[in-house]
């Protein structure tokens, strides 16, 4: 896949979404998604990187813990054949939850 078919795949999740972090002055209220593609665990092979694998981080924000949400998009990931891990943090300062999925995705050239 592409960099813009995993944006577009994101997108159909249902909610709004940003690359990142939305900028400031949207005032974007939870629940939202921020996606990122923070590293690379490649496939070697001859002296080169044969095969891009992005590692990619989804993270949900809601206001309060919101369990069919969750489910919601874990079943989206299972559905895709993607496999994921999980984790969850209270973010005191912000006054909400982040559920942090993190996948590995193959990445081709656009």
């Amino acid at each position: 896949m592409t960099y813009k078919d995993l944006d577009t795949i994101i997108g159909t999740i249902g909610l709004p979404y940003a690359y990142y972090q939305f900028k400031e002055d949207t005032g974007q209220q939870p629940p939202f998604i921020c996606w990122m593609l923070d590293g690379i665990d490649d496939l070697y092979a001859d002296n080169i990187n044969y095969q891009r694998i992005a590692q990619l981080t989804i993270e949900l924000y809601t206001d309060e813990k919101d369990f069919a949400q969750e489910i919601e998009i874990e079943n989206f990931l299972t559905g895709l054949g993607w496999s994921y891990g999980k984790e969850e943090e209270y973010l005191d300062t912000e006054r909400m939850h982040m559920t942090i999925y993190t996948m590995e995705v193959v990445i081709n050239a656009e």
